[in-house]
C-alpha cells in the first residue's frame, strides 16, 4: 500500500512565489527518487478555529499562509530510499535558506488506512 509524507508550513507575505518555485524544483526530484505523486497546496479557505487550526498548529505570524503539502510514494521502503537519496543530492547543493521558517514547519510519513 502508498506510504505519504505530509507537510504543514506557515510562508510569509511575499514569499508564496519562492515557494512554489522550490516547490516546482524539488517535485520532479521526488518523482525521480520514486514517488508517485507531489501535491502543494497553499491555503484559500482556513478558518480560524476556536481551540485549533492550520494557523495555530504552525505559530503562523500575521499575513503568513500556511502550505499544505503531500508526497505520495508507493510504499515506506521506497519513501525511505528517496529520502536518503535527497538528503545525499542536498548535501552537494550549495546552502540556500528556505524562503519559510523550518523549525515551525510541522511533517510526518502517514500509512493510509482508507483510498477511494
Amino acid at each position: 500500500m502508498a506510504y505519504v509524507d505530509g507537510y504543514l508550513i506557515p510562508v510569509p507575505p511575499g514569499k508564496i512565489d519562492a515557494y512554489k518555485a522550490m516547490a516546482e524544483e524539488m517535485a520532479p526530484k521526488f518523482k525521480e527518487w520514486g514517488a508517485l505523486r507531489v501535491v502543494e497546496s497553499v491555503e484559500d479557505d482556513c478558518p480560524e478555529g476556536k481551540q485549533n487550526d492550520f494557523h495555530t498548529a504552525v505559530l503562523a505570524e500575521n499575513g503568513e499562509k500556511t502550505v499544505f503539502s503531500w508526497v505520495e510514494w508507493p510504499d515506506k521502503e521506497t519513501r525511505d530510499a528517496g529520502w536518503k537519496s535527497m538528503e545525499e543530492w542536498l548535501q552537494d547543493q550549495p546552502h540556500q535558506e528556505p524562503p519559510f521558517d523550518g523549525k515551525r514547519m510541522i511533517y510526518g510519513g502517514f500509512s493510509p488506512i482508507v483510498d477511494q
